[in-house]
């Protein structure tokens, strides 16, 4: 999970140096920061990225509170006083001095036009709940495992962060260049401000880069921060994915999915870590909904209606806001995993505390016995796509490219796969599922092809409304919801279409054997060489499909697109909602029903005509004409 924070000029830059250096506590008055670091145990801040070498500073190096004042608080070369001290002893004026070490434009320039210098962002990654339990109470191996795939998978998200997205511009955005180069002040925590376990890492991103000027000679400037914005939860899906699979390979562990939020994203945890000892880690989020509850009623009483999903968020910060403790003085870690220890068994049992591991390593090898380590990515790729579409209609690449790797977590719940697997999915949610929105206009150059934007052509499901639990009014379904059961049956069409192909496969080959077998080189609709199956598809599975099986994907997904009556008796699990008893008995109900009304109507003879009769002629032919089917009806999809 990843959350992003700014870092400006004024007094943003000495709460990081001063609060999140130390732990995100109140370090005492008049002590170094190396100083109180090492009186609370503290770990050190330490250089991340690419860019440090333009700074002379080295990768896992410890950093200093001049230097941190100096770059996130001035905008300043980390060494400036010994640069400025060696430009004034060799004659150069006071001023100049100063300016040859500033980093970019000078803060007090931008002050001047009355803005607000953006110095960095803190990046503050953090996994999942259930791993925080398991990471305080699991013992020292799982602590140091669980640390070093975290450092990991922070590491990972950082480098994609430098290779894709990180892009400088200057000349008012006229100029862009890619950047891979950043720099990063990275501080680990190990509390939340109740003083609970929360494994968390801030990242503190430089808005200074580096790039090659007109005459080849590096110049500083700075980041396009709005593209990072963009990239943040492509980011965060990369840290879950990253962390969570080497975590469960390592300790032979799996993920479920958790329900957080009814209608939203499950969260996907330790299997065997139960909801008590979450949540007892999750100090604030009952804080926090009592809070939203409070502001959400006065939101109504002032407006007359509730709050829509953005307003909702918004109303979510301000309840985080009203409910966060002050800060206090960090512990070693040693005295924290001591008494989260005597914590948890005081009030869980030492049984359960000292079996937690062995508890998750059984449900984890359940679930790792029934899941298959191999990825379809046809049905990835089609799943991701409707998801997608259906909850934003307008996407860009870096949403397929998260959903693709929330799609990889919960299909194999922590298994490893294929390195590169997730840009592959995406490639092909693009390529085959989806198409071009966005329009070059003439005379311009077309848009990079993380820039454009995408649409699709599945009709948007209807909404229904799902019964409520524990009293509470019923609500809506939401985006989500209505994109699983979408996505959903456009995999069971592309199933069956599969078995169909097969068979019909199969009952060709019986019948003779001297047809001849169809080129390899054969190209699908989008002119692409057909190519054999993804080395983690299902072993003799053609990824690709045919034209009559996305033809009958589209038809199954327009189906799924039905009015509330025939969705009643659904559970909010779209993927059992049509396996029940009930359901199952009344499909066979309809089926017999309208097999006997088409027998009844095949044997049911027309009464003699009277040739007497104009009149009665007049009404035969008029009644053939209207059950004769007009041409094209019912004939259905064609290849």
């Amino acid at each position: 999970m990843l959350s992003v924070a700014k870092i400006q000029r004024r007094n943003a830059w000495r709460y990081y140096i001063r609060g999140v250096a130390f732990g995100d506590g109140r370090r005492p008055v008049g002590q170094s920061l190396k100083d109180a670091q090492e009186v609370a145990g503290l770990p050190p801040g330490q250089w991340l990225g690419r860019g440090l070498r333009a700074l002379g500073l080295t990768e896992g190096g410890q950093m200093s509170e001049r230097q941190l004042e100096l770059l996130f608080g001035q905008g300043r070369h980390p060494d400036a006083d010994r640069i400025e001290r060696g430009l004034l002893d060799d004659g150069v004026d006071a001023a100049m001095a100063r300016r040859l070490t500033v980093l970019g434009q000078p803060i007090a320039e931008i002050e001047a036009r009355k803005q607000t210098p953006l110095l960095g962002m803190d990046f503050t990654f953090r996994p999942q709940a259930s791993l925080v339990v398991l990471w305080a109470l699991g013992g020292a191996t799982v602590r140091r495992a669980i640390e070093r795939a975290h450092e990991r998978a922070v590491a990972t998200a950082l480098r994609w962060l430098e290779d894709e997205v990180a892009e400088t511009r200057w000349a008012p955005g006229r100029g862009r260049a890619k950047t891979p180069a950043l720099v990063v002040a990275a501080f680990r925590h190990f509390e939340n401000r109740d003083g609970l376990p929360l494994l968390h890492e801030h990242c503190l991103i430089l808005n200074r880069v580096q790039r090659l000027g007109a005459d080849g000679e590096p110049v500083w400037g700075a980041l396009d921060t709005y593209r990072l914005y963009q990239n943040v939860v492509a980011a965060g899906t990369l840290y879950t994915l990253a962390m969570t699979t080497e975590v469960c390979e390592t300790l032979g562990l799996a993920t479920v999915p958790r329900e957080v939020t009814p209608g939203l994203r499950p969260v996907m945890e330790i299997a065997g870590v139960p909801e008590d000892l979450i949540n007892w880690s999750a100090s604030r989020r009952q804080r926090i909904e009592d809070a939203l509850e409070v502001l959400t009623d006065q939101y109504v009483k002032d407006h007359g209606h509730l709050p829509s999903g953005r307003g909702r968020h918004r109303l979510g910060w301000w309840a985080a806001q009203e409910t966060r403790p002050a800060k206090k003085k960090p512990k070693p870690l040693a005295q924290s995993l001591a008494w989260w220890r005597a914590s948890a068994i005081l009030r869980f049992g030492q049984q359960l505390i000292d079996s937690l591991l062995d508890r998750c390593r059984a449900a984890g090898a359940a679930i790792r016995a029934r899941v298959d380590p191999t990825v379809d990515v046809a049905l990835a790729a089609v799943d991701v796509a409707a998801v997608v579409f259906t909850v934003r209609e307008k996407f860009s690449r870096r949403h397929i490219l998260a959903e693709a790797r929330r799609h990889l977590l919960e299909t194999l719940h922590g298994r490893e796969f294929t390195r590169g697997l997730d840009d592959y999915i995406a490639h092909r949610a693009l390529l085959r599922y989806s198409r071009r929105h966005t329009v070059t206009k003439p005379g311009r150059e077309a848009p990079a092809a993380d820039r454009m934007t995408y649409t699709a052509d599945f009709p948007v499901p209807h909404r229904w409304w799902i019964a409520p639990a524990q009293g509470t009014p019923p609500r809506e379904s939401s985006r989500y919801e209505r994109a699983r059961v979408a996505s959903l049956a456009v995999q069971n069409a592309i199933r069956d279409a599969r078995i169909r192909a097969d068979t019909d496969t199969a009952t060709a080959t019986e019948a003779t054997t001297s047809a001849p077998s169809a080129p390899v080189d054969h190209r699908d609709l989008e002119g692409e060489a057909a190519s054999a199956s993804h080395v983690v598809d299902h072993p003799g599975r053609d990824a690709a499909l045919t034209s009559a099986q996305r033809a009958a994907a589209v038809q199954a997904h327009q189906q799924a697109a039905m009015p509330e009556e025939y969705l009643e008796g659904r559970t909010t699990d779209p993927a059992t909602w049509l396996r029940t008893p009930k359901n199952l008995d009344r499909l066979a109900a309809f089926t017999r029903a309208a097999d006997a009304r088409r027998r009844a109507m095949e044997d049911r003879k027309a009464p003699a005509a009277d040739p007497a009769s104009p009149l009665d002629q007049h009404h035969q032919e008029h009644e053939q004409q209207r059950q004769q089917p007009d041409p094209g009806q019912g004939q259905g999809l064609r290849p």
